[in-house]
């Protein structure tokens, strides 16, 4: 069998999800309750076979490593194993200057692992994929490089890096936000926008960081640095992630990818979650997403005095482990670990997270509360969102934002 490895990049500041990422790396920003984003490309290399990942960090890795070491332990005695690996300015005094570099200055990993073919993926997408199918396309079309692309709306195809290929998928072109984005073979109403997912043969990849090392005007970057000319000197195919079969998964969630750069698709994307028949499933259990268990009681549910109007009660939402919904009530909303709503409080359209107190009393629509916040009775969030602005960070779709731990009054 081909020897495989994985190398994650979890090294962006992801200053578009601020104030999320104020104090923790993006892919370690909370997901869907009791996820961390990371966990999804992780369980995705785990489902396909692929053990052997590394995760190359940077900016404010604390969380991310605490969560990785603790979450994801593997069998060492079958040389499975997820590693983080940071930033050491082994080629220089510089940090990562961009992905390309990030894989250059860690090319002692892939000498040190000899692998065959090495998957290079970001860490900050909420999708499910198969990733040896992606593999197999790779070794039949006796490819250099494989690029990971999702149908899109041709109209929408400005807003990304957009791939033209010929009718057998092999790469003939490649631009960043097109005006007029070429359409995919056969399909003239849609384009392959890139996932910034990549699958190189080795010899392939570490000859093209080592060139863009020497390269001083390049701005070492995947799509700009490398793909851009690779396919101009080797062959380079584009796998259409909508072929991507994975078991237990309905027709309507093929092709599901979302790139949760800033917050107000963030929060779209955990509202995806609550929906009555959810477009992306968490409940898969073929093809399961890990992460960290917590050794929390069960989620509870009290008071049930109708007569006051004190019924603690959750409809159309995401209740971690460990919640305690104490006479107030939840609708539409995803709760982390360990959140309290306590009486008359009412909770709507809204992302908790782990350890958040809500006063009695307390009217929340549309926000995101981060850890460790409580929030004191008779408090109004997400209703005036001029008084909100002023207190708070508010998106410009109106998503209010409380950072973790922030001293709320």
């Amino acid at each position: 069998m081909a020897k495989l490895l994985a190398m994650i990049l979890a090294g962006g500041a992801g200053t578009r999800l601020e104030p999320l990422t104020r104090e923790r790396a993006k892919p370690a920003v909370p997901f869907g309750g009791r996820y961390r984003i990371i966990d999804f490309v992780l369980s995705n290399f785990a489902n396909s076979g692929i053990y052997r990942m590394k995760v190359l960090t940077q900016y404010k890795s604390d969380s991310l490593n605490k969560h990785l070491s603790r979450s994801w332990r593997m069998s060492a005695f079958l040389d499975h194993y997820v590693e983080t690996v940071p930033a050491q300015m082994r080629t220089g005094m510089d940090w990562y200057k961009g992905s390309v570099d990030a894989i250059y200055q860690n090319l002692n990993i892939i000498t040190d692992e000899e692998p065959d073919y090495i998957f290079v993926f970001g860490a900050d997408h909420i999708y499910r994929m198969d990733c040896r199918q992606m593999l197999d396309f790779h070794v039949q079309n006796k490819a250099a490089c494989t690029v990971a692309a999702i149908p899109v709306p041709i109209e929408e195809g400005r807003e990304f890096g957009i791939i033209d290929v010929d009718a057998n998928g092999r790469m003939r072109g490649f631009v960043e936000k097109p005006k007029n984005p070429p359409p995919m073979p056969g399909n003239p109403d849609y384009c392959l926008a890139s996932m910034g997912n990549y699958l190189f043969s080795t010899d392939s990849l570490v000859k093209e960081v080592v060139r863009d090392a020497a390269n001083e005007a390049s701005v070492h970057d995947f799509g700009k640095s490398i793909i851009s000319e690779l396919y101009k000197r080797e062959p380079v195919y584009v796998y259409d992630f909508a072929t991507n079969n994975i078991s237990g998964q309905e027709g309507k969630e093929r092709g599901y990818w979302r790139d949760v750069g800033n917050i107000d698709t963030y929060y779209q994307a955990n509202m995806d979650l609550v929906e009555v028949d959810p477009v992306f499933n968490l409940y898969n259990d073929r093809w399961p997403i890990y992460t960290q268990p917590n050794n929390f009681p069960p989620a509870k549910f009290v008071f049930a005095d109708r007569e006051n109007k004190r019924v603690g009660h959750a409809m159309d939402s995401l209740v971690s482990e460990g919640c305690i919904i104490s006479g107030g009530h939840v609708k539409r909303s995803v709760l982390s670990p360990k959140v309290r709503v306590n009486s008359f409080s009412e909770i709507e359209d809204s992302l908790l997270f782990e350890n958040v107190t809500i006063g009695r009393r307390c009217r929340i629509r549309r926000a995101i509360i981060d850890k460790n916040v409580e929030i004191p009775p008779e408090m109004t969030i997400g209703y005036d969102l001029e008084e909100d602005r002023r207190r708070f960070h508010v998106t410009s779709g109106g998503v209010v934002v409380i950072p973790k731990g922030m001293k709320v009054a």
